[in-house]
């Protein structure tokens, strides 16, 4: 999962992409990269860390220019945590292109066979992103039928990204002395939303992540960008939007709304806050029905996500909510952190627990979901360490039992505690008294209420169910391998003879 920002302005828009990418740090920690573009030069600044430790005085004195582009950087299965793998990446044929992806192809490895002996592209990194750029690039070449760009080359272009590239892409682009470009996959797995307010000296448009992101700028949000579809705006000023793919399926992924979304963003025509308080309504529900036999005396939020869902939760069931966990805001999101060990340690730096909200309590935890089960383990522990004398945790989200591949860190099936088990293995796992979970139909149904226009999702994570139809057990397989390194991470091609002589002659 990471976070894109894309501005044309009137006037720096330094500045505005550093604030924008701060908005979205919650997307990605690993890295964060800026690049704007100045006439026809780029001015590129990227690097790991977070954004605030990424970009110093002189680097942003640096990044002239009134279009540009922004990334934070979350890594995803198989990837490195290296500077040459922080976005965005840059090619200088045609034109000269930068990019920033949210999201994961899962035909990378076709994608990079096709690059190199058809496309005759080189990728230097194991970033799929890095592919998605040489497709748009080689896409681009291909449709520009002189030597001027024009907007329908543009969009060719993008028709012929989505016509190669299977999985979860939200972009945005920038090609050197045109415009920004900004698009999305045909599923609109990946959020992507945008807007416009009146600047210093015209018009200014920015394309976002989430809404968050313009309305905290000052942005008024004019839509979600469609599946499938693109915006083309122009060094002059000029707006252009297009559909580029005949065939178009909408199944934001799920998971968005449940956990990465900031809570004050609007996705898709759906309040975020909102469908975290019907997730709390449903599962109250849920409690009442078939598990009324539990004497549950408070209702404990884990910090911040799971806070809607667990205040409705008590209204609902009129059980007194508290505050029973203070969070370190100095320590990241623990779901992102790469690697199992680094998790499990940040937990206790990240939150402590106040003993007069647990002592001789039955405390009902709630969360927004569990995935490995480290955190919910080490949080369990501590309200009984604080004197809880029964502990029941619920999720607002299903069970996750199978990996998600379109952008989420969840590769291996060994890792995520719901495969193959129950709910009262689970609980024995985590060292609760029980565990209840939110059911798919019903975590459906709380955004439908916020939204119901939004008929389906992709919800591959909770049910195994793909929607882009490509994703076999041999490639879950391989993820897995990428992962606990048995196979390695997806790289060009061996380079053969007759490889090199074809090289030599584009």
């Amino acid at each position: 999962m990471c976070g894109i920002v894309g501005v044309v302005s009137s006037q720096p828009v330094n500045q505005l992409l550093y604030d924008g990418l701060q908005l979205l740090q919650h997307r990605g920690q690993d890295a964060a990269g800026i690049v704007t573009m100045d006439g026809s030069k780029f001015h590129m600044h990227k690097s790991i860390g977070m954004v605030r430790d990424v970009f110093r005085t002189r680097d942003m004195r640096n990044l002239i220019g009134n279009v540009g582009i922004g990334h934070v950087r979350y890594p995803t299965a198989g990837s490195a945590s290296s500077p040459a793998e922080a976005q965005p990446f840059y090619v200088n044929s045609p034109f000269g292109i930068v990019l920033g992806h949210n999201g994961n192809l899962t035909n990378t490895e076709e994608l990079q066979q096709d690059m190199f002996m058809e496309d005759l592209r080189h990728v230097n990194t194991g970033s799929d992103s890095e592919v998605l750029l040489n497709v748009l690039a080689h896409e681009l070449q291909e449709a520009v039928q002189g030597h001027r760009l024009t907007v329908d080359d543009v969009f060719k272009a993008v028709s012929g990204v989505h016509r190669r590239c299977r999985g979860a892409y939200a972009v945005v682009a920038m090609i050197a002395g045109f415009g920004l470009l900004a698009f999305r996959d045909p599923h609109g797995i990946r959020p992507l939303v945008f807007g416009t307010q009146v600047g210093a000296n015209g018009q200014d448009w920015m394309v976002a992540s989430e809404s968050v992101t313009l309305e905290a700028m000052g942005f008024k949000v004019q839509g979600d960008v469609a599946p499938g579809e693109a915006i083309l705006v122009t060094l002059d000023g000029e707006v252009h939007t297009r559909v580029c793919t005949l065939k178009t399926q909408f199944t934001p992924c799920i998971f968005e709304y449940v956990y990465f979304a900031r809570p004050d963003s609007v996705m898709d025509g759906a309040s975020v806050y909102e469908t975290r308080l019907q997730m709390g309504e449903y599962l109250a529900e849920k409690i009442k029905t078939q598990y009324s036999h539990l004497k549950i005396d408070v209702v404990i939020p884990i910090p911040d996500t799971s806070r809607p869902s667990a205040l409705q939760l008590a209204k609902k069931l009129d059980i007194s909510y508290r505050e029973g966990f203070i969070k370190n805001r100095y320590i990241g999101r623990t779901f992102i952190m790469p690697g199992q060990g680094v998790r499990k340690k940040s937990v206790r730096q990240k939150l402590n627990a106040m003993s007069m909200e647990f002592r001789g309590k039955n405390v009902l935890l709630v969360d927004d979901s569990i995935v490995r089960g480290t955190t919910s383990r080490e949080i369990i522990q501590m309200a009984r360490d604080s004197g809880a004398r029964a502990v029941y945790f619920a999720s607002a989200s299903p069970p996750v039992r199978f990996p998600n591949v379109y952008g989420i860190d969840m590769p291996t099936r060994a890792e995520l505690l719901a495969n193959g088990r129950t709910d009262e293995e689970i609980a024995r796992e985590i060292g609760a008294d029980a565990v209840i979970y939110q059911d798919l139909s019903d975590l459906i149904k709380a955004i439908q209420e916020v939204n119901p226009k939004l008929t389906a999702f992709d919800a591959s994570c909770f049910d195994g169910k793909y929607i882009t139809g490509d994703v076999s057990e041999e490639y879950l397989a391989r993820l897995e391998g990428m992962r606990d390194g048995t196979v390695p991470v997806v790289s060009s091609p061996p380079t053969r003879q007759m490889d090199l002589n074809l090289a030599s002659s584009s």
